[in-house]
């Protein structure tokens, strides 16, 4: 991000009037954040790249209606939660499947061995319930307070954390049992 980039809100309010290119310019400046956030969660270039491209294309068809009541990275970051919880409950007997297969492996490589530990962790995470799924999610994907989650998400400050706490208690036995 440079920082000759005009403000968020100016580039909505120039496409919202019409200019093409302030949504071009939006979705350069938060291209590799919204990517970022799928590649951690689905550990795969191509489905991270189709997944951000499903959020700007939902971005592109609904941000004419932004009405500008929240900052535009909560609702960014709604519509990234909204689509990995989506892709999640989609791919979720698939992810599941998924664990219990082991790697093969020649070898032993600690990089497959991170990498491995990485997907476990992810393919545990698409197993908690919804609301504490999209709290991990940003809170690990993100490193976002509980505050900030408290604002996207539309839940008290004190119920992120509780959501938090229980889902990482689940994920410990999810990943012990597994």
């Amino acid at each position: 991000m440079t920082n000759d980039m005009p403000e968020d809100n100016d580039l909505i309010r120039e496409f919202q009037s019409g200019d093409e290119k302030s949504f071009d310019k939006l979705v350069e400046k938060h291209l590799q954040n919204v990517f970022g956030f799928f590649l951690k969660i689905t550990g795969d270039k191509m489905t991270a790249e189709d997944l951000a491209q499903d959020v700007f294309m939902k971005l592109y068809k609904n941000l004419r209606n932004f009405r500008h009541e929240s900052s535009f990275s909560t609702y960014l970051f709604r519509i990234n939660t909204n689509t990995a919880n989506s892709w999640i409950t989609r791919n979720k007997w698939k992810n599941i499947l998924h664990l219990e297969q082991a790697p093969e492996r020649g070898e032993l490589d600690r990089s497959v061995d991170k990498e491995w530990e990485r997907k476990e962790l992810w393919d545990g995470i698409s197993r908690l319930p919804k609301k504490q799924r999209t709290v991990v999610m940003l809170r690990i994907s993100n490193s976002l307070s509980y505050k900030e989650i408290s604002e996207i998400t539309g839940i008290s400050e004190g119920s992120a954390k509780v959501n938090y706490h229980h889902a990482i208690k689940r994920l410990k036995e999810i990943l012990d049992n597994d």
